[in-house]
């Protein structure tokens, strides 16, 4: 049991002894006390003053006291009006940290076949270009809080939603027939999605070339743009997709493939992946036939020209298209055959969509039509709503060609945290190997941890070099003192220092500080599962860090004299690199045994 669940027993007993109340102990939650006071754990009294019928003060020293004759846990107290401020005894702390050294996977719940199953949608690449800056946030987003969500003691299910059918694709393919000379990844040794990608930047410069010559000859920019035969071949390809010609599909199938191949090596090293892939082109047609059920049923409503509308004003909203006029489908439209084929797949319990705060409209709608369609769990949908990243330059634009690319971003990353690595002699004394592997490990993970450190809700500026610094709120600072604590634990096996006993030792006050911080994880994991929020592990892990060194610091380990208090310390570095690897390993990074 943690200091914080003995506390908020024993708080409990003494209210249920002094005045006949029956508190649930998960009620009471106790608080680190404030630096200016004494005490380690802090609680407020205000709920029980009434039914005591004494002031906040001697309500506090009432309990406190109680506290003190019959919880062995508890030292001392004192209390500053309606705050009782715990002692807790010394040695105690102590057990709080065999308890955390002897306990499989400390800070995780393991989940059982009956726990809640959660599906995480991220990612939902587009296969008209590779994955950018903005996919990297999004995915890794996705990927650790679905970490984190198994931790909490959920069944997860990690899923994509491929966006592979639409007039975006058909322009990349109407410029590979045009302007790439039947080019493909082995011929231009180009990953599939780059090369796609450039053949979406490339019809983007003709269609700009053309709307130019029209403009020249008159025409409004609209007009122009409305004219354009390069445009109305992309639209016809995509009419001829919709009806199945056979030309067009094997086009399709075979860029798509391109794509899917360049994402898959994209993944593997970012370390993500997913347990079900959806694909558009194979959800849009149940959404159609939804839509058109809800029609029959006078749910949804059809204008004059055919297209399908649903009027969202009864719930403070606009109207929303769901079928054009020629019948063809939207975004939301998919989202809701993509949501029935989950549903119909598994028996979840909680469904979060990774999207970014662009489309808080999009998922507000998609719940209520969902609702309003008869899936009983529509309502109950969440958007993870998280903002949007920029570099210092500002936004990016994928039809320009002038977005970040997430491969030559992790290069560029790896590269970086080779040569910042070995300027500050990092690397010396590995082999080439050793060298590669380390630069692999430091680079993504200040890569990731950068981009999950930040409150997932606001925008964010990403600095690459900013990143990759050894100090500071960043991966590689982390990863340096965990390779620290790892390289003191071999030292001592190597001069056979075991971990001995430390149970009559009294910890100092850092030694306090640290293992209280460590008994607050599993709480912590526990929020950050709640709240959907990796950047809560991300902080976290700094703080314990920065304690950590303090502490490293201040107090000798190997060179301690006292074996029962070397022990404690030994431990102690065992424990915090253990939470280390977990919080990390929940944000999807690795940290390395030596650097």
């Amino acid at each position: 049991m943690s200091i914080d669940n003995v506390i908020s027993t024993a708080v409990a007993s003494a209210v249920k002894a002094l005045y006949g109340l029956d508190v649930d102990p998960a009620t009471i939650v106790p608080q680190a006390t404030r630096k200016e006071f004494e005490g380690n754990l802090t609680i407020m009294v205000f709920p029980w003053v009434k039914a005591a019928r004494k002031a906040p003060e001697a309500v506090g020293a009432e309990i406190g006291q109680w506290l003190v004759d019959n919880e062995p846990a508890v030292a001392a107290f004192n209390t500053v009006k309606g705050f009782l401020n715990i002692v807790i005894t010394p040695t105690y702390w102590n057990s709080v940290l065999r308890s955390i050294e002897e306990t499989e996977g400390y800070g995780t719940v393991a989940p059982a076949a009956d726990s809640p199953l959660v599906m995480v949608e991220y990612s939902s690449p587009n296969t008209n270009k590779p994955l950018h800056l903005g996919h990297l946030r999004n995915i890794l987003l996705g990927s650790s809080l679905s970490n984190i969500l198994a931790a909490c003691g959920n069944r997860v299910v990690k899923t994509n939603i491929v966006n592979d059918r639409g007039i975006h694709i058909c322009k990349s393919m109407l410029a590979w027939k045009k302007y790439f000379d039947g080019a493909t990844p082995e011929s231009t040794g180009k990953k599939g999605d780059h090369l796609v990608g450039d053949c979406y930047v490339a019809f983007d410069q003709h269609f700009k070339a053309e709307v130019k010559e029209l403009m020249a000859k008159g025409m409004t920019e609209d007009e122009a743009k409305a004219a354009s035969p390069l445009m109305a071949e992309a639209r016809e390809m995509l009419r001829l997709w919709e009806e199945g010609d056979s030309e067009v599909r094997a086009l399709w199938e075979k860029m798509n493939q391109w794509v899917y191949d360049g994402f898959d090596v994209s993944y593997r090293r970012m370390g993500v992946g997913f347990d079900k892939i959806y694909y558009e082109s194979k959800t849009y047609l149940d959404g159609k036939a939804k839509v058109l059920e809800g029609l029959e049923k006078g749910l949804l409503y059809k204008k004059e020209d055919g297209s399908v509308w649903a009027d969202l004003t009864a719930e403070g909203l606009d109207h929303k298209l769901l079928l054009r006029s020629d019948g063809t489908s939207v975004y939301m439209t998919q989202d809701i055959g993509t949501a029935k084929q989950r549903f119909d797949d598994y028996a979840i319990d909680r469904m979060i969509y990774v999207v970014g705060n662009e489309q808080n409209y999009h998922f507000q709608v998609l719940s209520i039509l969902l609702d309003r369609l008869g899936f009983k769990w529509g309502k109950d949908l969440v958007h993870f709503s998280y903002g949007m990243v920029e570099l210092p330059e500002g936004k990016m634009k994928s039809r320009e060609g002038t977005v970040v690319d997430a491969d030559d971003l992790m290069a560029d990353m790896v590269a970086t945290a080779k040569e910042v690595a070995d300027q500050a002699g990092k690397l010396d004394g590995l082999s080439d190997e050793e060298k590669a592997e380390i630069a692999e490990i430091v680079g993504l993970g200040a890569l990731k941890y950068f981009l999950l450190k930040v409150d997932p809700r606001k925008n964010m500026t990403f600095n690459p070099r900013e990143s990759i610094d050894f100090n500071g709120n960043t991966g590689p600072f982390i990863q340096y003192t965990y390779a620290r604590i790892r390289s003191v634990l071999r030292r001592a096996a190597a001069e056979g220092l075991d971990k001995g006993d430390y149970s009559a030792v009294e910890p100092n006050e850092k030694e306090i500080t640290l293992i209280q911080r460590l008994s607050d994880f599993p709480s912590l994991v526990a929020e950050a599962g709640r709240s959907c929020s990796p950047a809560l592990i991300a902080n976290y892990v700094y703080d314990l860090v920065k304690e950590y060194n303090q502490f490293y610091h201040d107090c000798s380990i190997l060179r301690e004299e006292d074996a029962a208090v070397r022990s404690l310390r030994l431990a102690l570095s065992d424990a915090v690199a253990k939470t280390i690897r977990t919080g990390m390993g929940l944000l999807g990074i690795r940290v390395p045994e030596r650097m």
